[in-house]
């Protein structure tokens, strides 16, 4: 199976640097997107430690057991940027998103080394969706506070408080889990098994806090209409749209997208 992958970050409006760092690999399918954290000291050192960190321990363990990789890749990298911030107290407090996506070949025996998991890695509200026969799903955790109350409220039976009030709650940019903030993180591992023409999409808030998941599903569609003909021009354009909505609709943070389809 091809893969085909366009990425871009962009400053947005309102912010004077770029805390956001993305990763692309197309020689071993691997995708990263990191955003640092707004508001804190280091938040762009702590980003590109990520992109760096995460593909330098993927690469030494590739032949590890896919899900271990990915759970002990954003450990590496947190141990990484933890220890810089306790020896600068100039970083302290210093942290980053993270999401990432691995694409190989499922090696069990029952699938015959041709079905590809694309194995999916999250801390933090930097998000990854799905787009399936043009629908889209949301395939990550946000580790936020306003998910937290969200989940409470599911829990509880409430329901008095729902996706449309996360996203104009004045807390929605209070993250509760980081790389790099802590000594110790937990990290969320998921898989999928991709079928032709899925396109997965990873992105900072500064997309989908901006712009709705219908907006993203429309633009994405508008630009790749047909994903079995899709070019990687196809997908840059679409890449490119998607910030420019974003910033369309305020740009008040970094913007980070890849988007990647299975061929």
């Amino acid at each position: 199976m091809q893969v085909l992958a366009a990425g871009l970050t962009d400053i947005g409006k309102k912010r004077k640097t770029n805390q956001d760092a993305i990763y692309l690999n197309l020689d071993k399918n691997f995708f990263i997107v990191a955003d640092g954290m707004g508001g804190h000291n280091g938040g762009d050192i702590a980003s590109a430690m990520a992109v760096k960190c995460i593909p330098e321990y993927l690469t030494e363990h590739y032949l590890e057991d896919p899900i271990q990789i990915m759970r002990n890749c954003i450990r590496y990298a947190n141990a990484a940027i933890h220890k810089k911030a306790k020896h600068d107290l100039k970083l302290e407090g210093m942290g980053t998103t993270s999401v990432a996506l691995l694409f190989k070949h499922d090696t069990r025996p029952e699938s015959n080394g041709q079905a590809v998991v694309v194995y999916l890695a999250n801390v933090g509200d930097s998000r990854c969706y799905l787009v399936n026969s043009h629908q889209l799903y949301q395939m990550s955790s946000d580790h936020s506070l306003v998910q937290e109350k969200l989940a409470l409220s599911i829990i509880a039976g409430i329901g008095e408080y729902t996706r449309e009030n996360a996203a104009f709650d004045p807390q929605k940019n209070i993250i509760v889990r980081t790389v790099g903030f802590e000594e110790n993180v937990e990290v969320d591992v998921f898989t999928y098994k991709v079928s032709k023409n899925d396109m997965l999409l990873i992105c900072s808030d500064g997309l989908h806090g901006r712009v709705s998941d219908r907006d993203i599903l429309y633009t994405i569609n508008t630009h790749v209409p047909n994903p079995s003909g899709c070019t990687n021009e196809n997908l840059q354009t679409a890449v490119k749209a998607l910030i420019d909505l974003a910033n369309h609709n305020g740009g008040n943070d970094n913007i980070s997208v890849i988007l990647v389809l299975a061929k």
